[in-house]
């Protein structure tokens, strides 16, 4: 074998169980899984998978919460070159269609746990050949679907005859976009491997490291910070959610090092009863992403934990920008605290422009839009050649987010995307949300919005004007929502009025609102 700098994330499977067979891979729960063992895995999976017809680029559907084969789907994919295309489980029943058939996967690999879900899928799915199920052996009502280790058992570990090629596609991961309708970012192999390579160099990964992930493995978020720990061959320790007297009990038992946390879940974890007791001195540093860190939870942080927090700005469609952990100063001087209000400087190899309407750059200091490039931004959107258009230009993300440069190269946010709301770390447009609450008969306009909320950061509210003689409460309208979108996205609040403030161009006036009711 030659030793070669990785050029796929095959490459990187590869290294590890050749350079680090013995070490561990990954720990879920009690068991440990080496590098090696591992890779035979993902192998196997692979070529069963090949077994079921599925060719180079073809794509492999999984809904699942975070477990040991939703990394083990993920690794064959990237070791055979099949696209790995994700479902959020927390979506309603009609919003996984249209992702599914968007994506349109020749395999879909589903937990049992969603085995309801997925019966209600199956007859509407135009691509899906055939269904595995992850732990239904034996489970009435799921005999359509092959038992996922039937199907590893049937691989070779060997593998498959074909390779994955650096400009192929590794990842479809839907996000939406600002008009709410989801769109697939294709992540390619080498831009992934490089984003790997970007994001352990901030976060300083080692092999002595021990990564901790609870964040959900549908998002790039959890999946890219796990690349970046086995781009140094360390451990990466899975939970299959946030829970924050498991995470304490995790960090103390497995000696965790690195985790990654939206910041509603600091504060969760901080408000533990147990945190006060527990020996965490082995956790150097919490990522945290999604959105900013309130003042007073990163102060009380700080106090409990140590200079741990390091924030990440970027988007699927690319990683920006850093603010180091040595950087969060609230303590320090006015500089320190202004630097604190920033979301960091590039990463390396990525560079950030703020561009006017026209896109022309402007000077330092001057507010813009936001645009990134480095080497592990996206190829586009799937089947969505107007939007990859509109987004990605000269190899330039146009995050459509707004901010401004400083003369030391900090960014700051001025502004997000137009009507997303950040809740609980998970993006919601409004206009999504809207389409809901309009459906019902009741109601005649509405707008939505983001409102401060102590937990969740944000919290969507619905400006609801109702039609003459509509009847319909607050409550009713919630509920009705929840069988269109998936529950976290629903209203928390609904206010009635009889008009909603307008733009003279006939617009909603959503600045208007936001003071109004935020």
């Amino acid at each position: 074998m030659i030793t070669k700098v990785p050029q796929t994330l095959a490459d990187m499977l590869d290294n590890n169980a050749w350079k680090n067979p013995d070490e561990t891979a990954f720990v879920w729960g009690d068991k440990r899984v080496t590098h090696a063992e591992h890779h035979t895995r993902a192998s196997k999976l692979a070529s069963g998978l090949l077994s079921l017809g599925m060719r180079r680029q073809d794509r492999v559907g999984i809904l699942s919460q975070n477990s040991l084969e939703f990394q083990e789907v993920y690794s064959a994919c990237e070791i055979s070159g099949y696209i790995c295309a994700t479902v959020n489980w927390r979506l309603a029943v009609p919003e996984m269609v249209y992702i599914v058939n968007d994506g349109s996967p020749k395999v879909f690999i589903f937990d049992a746990e969603y085995a309801e879900a997925v019966i209600e899928l199956r007859p509407q799915l135009t691509s899906v050949q055939h269904f595995v199920c992850i732990g239904g052996k034996g489970v009435p009502g799921l005999e359509f679907a092959i038992d996922y280790e039937d199907l590893i058992a049937s691989g070779d570990s060997s593998g498959v005859p074909f390779r994955p090629l650096p400009d192929d596609i590794a990842f479809l991961i839907y996000t939406s976009g600002t008009t709410g309708r989801p769109k697939g970012v294709m992540l390619g192999q080498a831009g992934q491997v490089a984003a790997a390579e970007i994001l352990g160099s901030d976060q300083r990964n080692s092999p002595a490291d021990r990564l901790l992930i609870m964040m959900p493995l549908f998002h790039i978020g959890a999946k890219i910070i796990q690349l970046a720990q086995h781009w140094r061959a360390g451990s990466v320790v899975v939970q299959r959610g946030f829970d924050p007297q498991a995470i304490v009990e995790c960090i103390e038992k497995e000696r965790i090092t690195v985790t990654h946390m939206a910041p509603t879940m600091v504060q969760m974890l901080l408000d533990s009863p147990s945190v006060e007791a527990a020996d965490l001195s082995s956790l150097r540093m919490i990522v945290y992403a999604a959105a900013p860190m309130p003042l007073p939870v990163l102060k009380k942080g700080l106090k409990m934990l140590g200079p741990v927090f390091q924030h990440q700005f970027g988007q699927t469609e690319g990683i920006g920008t850093t603010l180091l952990a040595h950087q969060h100063r609230p303590d320090g001087t006015d500089r320190d605290r202004e630097i604190l209000t920033s979301v960091g400087q590039v990463s390396p190899r990525v560079n950030v422009r703020i561009v006017d309407d026209h896109g022309v750059d402007l000077p330092t200091g001057e507010v813009g839009e936001i645009l990134l490039t480095s080497p592990g931004v996206m190829k586009g959107y799937w089947n969505n050649s107007a939007a990859t258009i509109e987004t990605l230009r000269d190899g330039w993300v146009h995050t459509g987010d707004i901010g401004k440069l400083d003369d030391e190269g900090y960014l700051y946010l001025v502004d997000r995307k137009k009507d997303m709301i950040i809740s609980g770390g998970e993006n919601i447009y409004s206009r999504e949300v809207e389409e809901a609450v309009v459906a019902h008969d009741a109601v005649s306009e509405v707008a939505v919005i983001g409102v401060p909320d102590e937990k969740y950061g944000e919290a969507v509210m619905a400006v609801v004007v109702r039609k003459p003689g509509g009847d319909v409460s607050a409550e009713e309208l919630i509920a009705h929502c929840r069988t269109l979108i998936a529950s976290y996205k629903k209203p928390r609040h609904v206010t009635f009025v009889d008009d909603i403030v307008k733009l003279p161009s006939g617009k909603i006036d959503k600045v208007r609102l936001r003071k109004l009711y935020g």
